[in-house]
């Protein structure tokens, strides 16, 4: 077993920044390597993956090295990226001054020292005021005008990015898609003739669903370009444009309510925290009376860190720019001092571990088409994201939820005894 040079370098930068020796092999760019047995491999091709770690250390260092290409791991990601869930506490990835004083020498000889690299162009640089209107619009086209094509081919015919409702541990994604946006009609309570407000509509697969199960007008409402120009198209090739209109608009500025239902699925994550009160009360003050909310949102649990987010993380800077993720118990409250009436709470957090894991395996059987339609940064960020969600759903340290809400004040149309939603109408 060869190591000495840069792998060495790399065992003792890992050791100190885990306070443990890293249980994975290295391999580097002067074929150094260390092996640790049936390990993934972690792969530093280059010096600039290192000085990217001096420059930022921590995670957007590690980062910005692997979205690059300078770092990159061969074997299990699962395994790669969990391994810190096993050590004695979570490191915070940290490179103090004295151990960089320490190691001087090694980054020197190494030729590791440097001015710091520039970030790969997939990080996001939003300007503004948070969550204004401008802001949030660069926000969510930085997510979701990768490219459609892309999406294809990482979300499957379906289309749909958020959480699947498996029917049975052998169900196909697809058929947990449609489960899942069948289960949100019936949720909802659609009849012929209804009223729908689809909040953050994506690529229009809910509108597609309830115009042509349910028979309901649907407006579907994206601030995304790309997914309102393909959702537009989807729809008419349905033949559903007369009981659906896409718009690209923030909820903010829907004026022509009252809607006898509105989805949000999976659009609360990007409000913010100091706008749930605004979302909220928007959302109750276009609600008819009677008419219900579903609120389908990723929540913080209790393992989950900080309660703000990082703004030096991968998933602020490569991922969701802006984005916030709440407890379960805020969503709660803010629609409930909205004067909305809570009904059901049902945890999803589960069906979303297995959901990720399924994205991931889309994109890996599909990797050079999914390179070719974004760039092989994006396609790196979305492997790394999506693995290590599904490790933080199998962890506890974030859940999904879908909260039912009720306007007060118009005909109540609950059945009295909670109705089985798992099962079809």
């Amino acid at each position: 077993m060869a190591h000495q040079g840069a792998s060495r370098l790399v065992d003792e930068l890992a050791t100190t920044l885990l306070g443990a020796p890293l249980p994975l092999s290295v391999r580097c760019w002067d074929g150094s390597e260390s092996v640790v047995d049936g390990a993934p491999t972690l792969v530093v091709r280059n010096r600039r993956a290192l000085r990217r770690l001096v420059h930022a250390p921590g995670e957007l260092g590690l980062a910005r090295a692997y979205v690059s290409g300078d770092l990159d791991v061969e074997g299990d990601l699962y395994a790669a990226l969990s391994f810190p869930d096993d050590l004695p506490s979570r490191p915070t990835l940290r490179l103090d001054r004295r151990t960089l004083v320490h190691l001087a020498g090694p980054l020197l000889r190494l030729g590791v020292l440097g001015p710091p690299p520039a970030p790969p162009p997939e990080e996001a640089r939003l300007r503004g005021l948070r969550h204004s209107l401008r802001r949030d619009r660069s926000a969510i086209s930085h997510h979701y005008d990768v490219g459609n094509d892309f999406y294809r081919l990482l979300l499957g015919p379906s289309l749909v990015y958020s959480c699947a409702y498996f029917p049975g541990p052998g169900a196909t994604l697809e058929e947990a898609q449609e489960a899942k946006l069948d289960l949100v009609c019936r949720k909802l309570g659609l009849e012929p003739g209804m009223r729908l407000l689809d909040v953050g509509c994506g690529w229009g697969s809910l509108a597609l669903h309830a115009a042509g199960r349910y028979d309901v007008s649907v407006v579907g409402v994206t601030i995304s370009a790309a997914q309102a120009e393909l959702a537009r198209r989807r729809i008419a090739d349905a033949g559903l444009a007369d009981r659906v209109e896409i718009r690209l608009q923030d909820y903010r500025e829907v004026a022509d309510g009252p809607f006898d239902a509105i989805a949000s699925v999976g659009m609360a994550e990007h409000v913010g925290h100091a706008q749930l009160p605004v979302y909220a009360s928007r959302l109750h003050a276009l609600l008819a009376p009677g008419g219900r909310l579903l609120n389908h949102a990723i929540a913080r649990g209790p393992a989950a860190g900080p309660d703000r987010p990082d703004p030096g993380s991968f998933l602020s800077r490569y991922v969701f720019p802006d984005g916030e993720l709440q407890p379960l118990a805020t969503h709660v409250r803010v629609l409930e001092e909205a004067g909305l009436e809570v009904v059901d709470v049902e945890a999803l957090r589960r069906h979303y571990a297995l959901t990720c894991r399924a994205w991931v395996r889309n994109l890996e059987e599909h990797w050079e088409e999914a390179v070719r339609a974004s760039s092989p940064g994006r396609a790196r960020v979305w492997r790394l994201y999506l693995a290590g969600s599904a490790l933080a759903f199998e962890r506890h340290r974030v859940g999904v939820n879908q909260v039912l809400a009720v306007r007060p004040g118009g005909e109540d149309r609950l059945p009295l005894r909670r109705p089985e939603w798992s099962r079809s109408a």
